[in-house]
């Protein structure tokens, strides 16, 4: 048995992030300065003052300039595609999900069931609360893989999703059978789901929130839906 599997950050992620993207910009800075000839004639075009200059210039060093800022370009991208890419180290001990320099480390013997929700990696404890909801980025036809490398380290997997399914409901404001507490937290939460990448971490943030006092939440088409943790 493996003594880890890592789902995310391949070689061939790597090999295309860090070669095809760099490539891709040094050709396109190689054909700057001709676009720019090309896109003076086109009247309409936006920043003409700044093509005419390109275009007058026709020595070699330029177009060098051009294929190093498309080569450094293509890096960072790469590096930033990379960084925004969850990666998920499964062993025996523990589940790991780093994305955006941000790592959730989930204990093997607290997990009772894993599954797949959508593109969403989720595991649970013994009260039914989510230790973990992670969305993967593995290509439909990869996605097959999630499992087996759950099970090949003893981790038991749900092949029909979510068990509790059923007891989610959609929220709204004032829910008779959320505390005010509870409420609350769920209102603010909604008002986070147009704020980008602030709204992302709110809403994150918010949801650790909720399930401290005792419910799972998850969202739907910037719906979100509730249940309590504990079976009743």
């Amino acid at each position: 048995m493996q003594s880890k599997t890592v789902i995310g950050h391949s070689v061939t992620d790597k090999a295309i992030l860090y070669g095809a993207l760099p490539l891709a910009g040094v050709v396109l800075g190689f054909f700057i300065p001709r676009i720019a000839d090309w896109a003076t004639g086109l009247r309409w075009f936006p920043w003409q003052r700044l093509l005419e200059v390109l275009a007058t210039w026709n020595s070699w060093w330029v177009g060098g300039v051009c294929m190093l800022i498309g080569l450094l370009g293509g890096l960072l991208l790469g590096a930033m595609a990379l960084d925004d890419t969850l990666k998920v180290t499964i062993t025996n001990e523990s589940v790991e999900f780093l994305k955006n320099e941000k790592t959730v480390a989930v204990p093997r013997n607290k997990v009772v069931t894993a599954f797949l929700d959508g593109k969403e990696i989720v595991l649970l404890d013994a009260t039914t609360r989510e230790l973990a909801r992670e969305k993967h980025d593995q290509l439909k036809s990869e996605a097959h893989k999630i499992p087996p490398a759950f099970r090949a380290h003893g981790y038991p997997w749900s092949d029909g999703g979510d068990p509790y399914e059923a007891r989610f409901r959609r929220w709204v404001e004032d829910e008779p059978e959320l505390p005010p507490g509870a409420n609350a937290v769920l209102k603010a939460r909604a008002k986070s789901f147009d704020d980008g990448d602030k709204g992302k971490a709110d809403l994150r943030e918010l949801r650790d929130e909720v399930a401290k006092l005792g419910y799972t939440v998850k969202d739907k088409d910037k719906k979100q839906y509730w249940r309590p943790n504990t079976l009743r």
